[in-house]
């Protein structure tokens, strides 16, 4: 068996649990029609077994004795896995499914443009050394700060919606505004932490995080970190919430993904 073919059997596994995911959202909205929602169990289980052959897809150069490497699609796949298995476990205890109506379809499209166009040569990681532990929680805090970018977009349109009176079906069936505003604040804290781990191990390792290469990126996740830190702040202080707190999680989101993704583009396609 082949990436390729891994590649395809997490897209197929990803495909099926949207949409039994939609299905059963749709079953909730028309519940009182009488519809009776699809059983959960179905959609958790293959959705638990696309992230684990996705997860195997991602490390199968170390099945085969070869180093892991990672380059700018592959590294946008290793985000998309973080942030589905965030999004799996909280699922489990929160009634969000509707945001993996959005979720799953990126992390399909993740996986497909490495199928389709091939991949390209990246960086090696010794994830034993001090550069894999940064990059792994670096990973880790991108996913939870994206997952929370999405959360905050979603809850601006359940916000608006209400708010003009428009309670379509899905809104209906998301959670309340309180606990969609909870999630968002506990998906913040989660990255910031991450981020902040991240940091402190990359100044300690690395030997200059501000050398020619990637001084962009350290100074961008620095402003995203204060941007992140500022709106906990603010919530606790002033209680932020509502629009205020959703322009600074997408504008603290918009800055890190540059440091991530813009400064991993820039090196690989442009300064290649």
């Amino acid at each position: 068996m082949s990436v390729t073919s891994l590649s395809i059997l997490a897209i197929l596994l990803y495909s099926i649990t949207w949409v039994l995911i939609t299905r059963c959202v749709r079953a909730s909205i028309n519940k009182n029609n009488g519809t009776k929602p699809d059983n959960h169990i179905a959609f958790n289980a293959l959705w638990l077994l696309a992230l684990l052959v996705h997860i195997i897809a991602l490390h199968f150069p170390l099945l085969k004795g070869e180093p892991l490497a990672l380059n700018f699609f592959s590294l946008g796949s290793y985000v998309m896995w973080f942030i589905n298995l965030a999004l799996f476990i909280t699922t489990l205890r929160r009634k969000i499914q509707s945001l993996a109506i959005i979720i799953l379809p990126l992390t399909i499209i993740s996986l497909l443009i490495p199928v389709l166009f091939g991949t390209t040569i990246g960086q090696v990681i010794n994830m034993k050394s001090g550069l894999g532990l940064h990059i792994l929680s670096s990973l880790l805090a991108y996913s939870f700060l994206m997952l929370a970018s999405f959360q905050a977009l979603l809850l601006s349109f359940q916000n608006n919606r209400l708010h003009t009176h428009k309670n379509s079906g899905f809104i209906r069936s998301l959670p309340s505004l309180e606990d969609m505003e909870h999630l968002l604040f506990r998906f913040i804290w989660i990255g910031v932490v991450l981020l902040s781990i991240g940091l402190l191990i990359g100044f300690y390792y690395l030997d200059n995080m501000f050398s020619q290469h990637i001084a962009h990126k350290t100074i961008l996740s620095i402003i995203a970190w204060f941007i992140f830190s500022a709106l906990l702040y603010g919530r606790w202080r002033y209680g932020w919430r509502g629009k205020k707190a959703v322009r600074w999680t997408l504008t603290g989101f918009f800055i890190l993904m540059l440091a991530f993704f813009g400064t991993k583009f820039i090196q690989q396609f442009l300064l290649s």
